[in-house]
């Protein structure tokens, strides 16, 4: 009985050392390493991938009833340019054929609905001719001096792209001003 159970075991052993160093000739230490770090990495990275934290009711209602094609849309409390969503765009997206500013201007507006301060975050979209039948919106409450081009409207914040030709401005909410 015993020289079966050795039998045995040897069998498993030879067959364990054969599998072992058919793994080890195919797959490297730095194989498997690269491999258990990705999965590491990225299970780290999962909670900060973007999704929609807002629970979708957070500025969903914001433009029920409002007229955002108009100058008087609380969002564009200091907007100076043509609006996005007369040009072919949104009021948070740029039309076909331009991008966003890498630069951009903040204003703080209230929202009448609800009484709060929201920072808006105001970026030209640059690439291609204005359209003439656009909008133009000159609002400027709360302007700073030019000297503070972080606070100034009056700017060509194209400036920073690759191609500089001024097209129309969106209004993203960032949040709630504090």
């Amino acid at each position: 009985m015993t020289s079966f159970i050795d039998r045995m075991l040897k069998l498993i052993d030879t067959a364990t050392e054969k599998t072992s160093r058919s793994a080890a000739t195919q797959y490297g230490r730095r194989s498997f390493l690269s491999k258990a770090g990705v999965a590491l990495v990225g299970g780290a990275l999962m909670p900060v991938l973007p999704f929609d934290r807002t629970g979708g009711s957070a500025f969903a209602a914001e433009t029920d009833g409002d007229d955002v094609t108009s100058c008087d849309y609380w969002r564009y409390c200091a907007l100076d340019g043509n609006l996005c969503n007369t040009s072919g765009g949104s009021t948070t997206s740029c039309p076909p054929g331009t991008s966003a500013s890498k630069v951009a201007w903040v204003g703080t507006c209230q929202n009448p609905k609800d009484g709060k301060e929201y920072l808006v975050s105001y970026n030209d979209c640059c690439g291609k001719a204005t359209v003439p039948t656009s909008t133009f919106c000159f609002r400027s409450e709360g302007e700073r001096p030019a000297y503070r081009m972080g606070l100034h409207n009056d700017i060509n914040w194209c400036m920073a792209n690759a191609n500089k030709g001024y097209h129309c401005t969106v209004a993203v909410l960032v949040g709630l001003a504090e």
